[in-house]
């Protein structure tokens, strides 16, 4: 039995295809507006998930949290980051007290930011389990697999080619390891074409938004991407072995491979997204970068800066909730 959750209205496409995923059994949505007639009609589909949805009266996030074993957040408005971190703090408040084991995966921007959130309000729990926090950064791989397939002219590749993207999941932070493609680049590839290539799949949410003249973002393809992910870690959970997806994860996950990996970048970061190999836990085992080009590693060392403001951002966030909080329950009461 496996109950996944999804917090976030923009999460619809997301819940449908998890709705059709036949491992899940129970699915559980919340929102602001409209979720009691999302349930309703994905519970008209064949197949085995039992649908409910829950609105913010009455306990609705806590009821739609119980018994969860997997929470995807979808939730936040595209490309407000400073709204986005005040729902995501409450979302991971919700989590902690109700579904405090549950995995939980944090696919709303600005993802370097907000699995550092997350992960603070764990700690003020007292809840925190770094193997079961995890960003989705699945989209970027998609669209590296996308465009790699678009390169060697046959789109019927796309399921099978598999490109590591490392780093974090925006712009700069975002880093395609081209040359560890499982569908190598044609030979003579011109240096001009792979940098277009690289730049293309850490701005792809831009090519996105500009073809909807800025009035939405990449949706449908993040729903893919994270049921994707979702996937992979509900069958890991059920005890399938070997299944390795780059994920951004707090590095403590794995002491052994996150320290081999802070050796390989030169610095200490809290997070980084690698290559994670999943297990019944959660991260099972954080792999190396492995053989990479003086490209790669150039645009790895320029994501770190950027890396590490952002996680700051996400840290420093809770911490200045946390002050203002206890300023507030000092004050006297008139």
């Amino acid at each position: 039995m496996v109950k996944a959750v999804v917090l976030g209205g923009i999460g619809q496409p997301l819940a449908l295809l998890l709705k059709a995923n036949p491992l899940v059994t129970e699915l559980g949505l919340y929102d602001i507006v409209n979720t009691p007639g999302v349930a309703a009609d994905l519970s008209h589909i064949a197949t085995p998930a039992k649908v409910e949805g829950y609105l913010p009266p009455d306990d609705g996030l806590a009821k739609a949290l119980k018994g969860a074993d997997v929470v995807v957040i979808p939730a936040g408005v595209p490309r407000k980051p400073g709204i986005n971190a005040g729902i995501i703090k409450d979302l991971a408040t919700g989590i902690a007290k109700t579904a405090p084991n549950a995995f939980v995966l944090v696919i709303s921007n600005p993802v370097n930011s907000t699995v550092p959130i997350v992960a603070e309000v764990f700690k003020k729990f007292g809840t925190f389990n770094p193997k079961r926090v995890f960003g989705v950064t699945t989209l970027d791989v998609v669209r590296a697999s996308t465009f790699v397939s678009e390169i060697l002219g046959d789109l019927s590749l796309s399921k099978d080619v598999v490109v590591p993207v490392v780093g974090g999941h925006s712009g700069v932070t975002i880093v395609p390891l081209l040359s560890q493609s499982s569908h190598p680049l044609p030979s003579g590839f011109a240096k001009d074409n792979l940098d277009a290539l690289v730049n293309r799949i850490q701005f792809g949410g831009d090519e996105v938004v500009k073809a909807k003249s800025g009035a939405g973002s990449a949706t449908l393809s993040m729903a893919y991407a994270g049921a994707e992910f979702a996937a992979k870690v509900i069958r890991a959970v059920k005890g399938e072995k070997g299944i390795i997806a780059p994920t951004y994860v707090n590095l403590a996950a794995d002491a052994q491979g996150g320290a081999a990996l802070t050796k390989e970048l030169g610095q200490e970061l809290a997070y980084f997204s690698a290559n994670v190999e999943l297990g019944t836990e959660g991260v099972a085992k954080i792999n190396p970068l492995g053989t990479i080009t003086d490209a790669e590693s150039a645009l790895i060392k320029a994501a770190i800066p950027e890396l590490a403001k952002n996680i700051d951002t996400g840290v420093n966030f809770i911490a200045e909730a946390t002050k203002a909080e206890a300023a507030k329950s000092d004050e006297p009461r008139l």
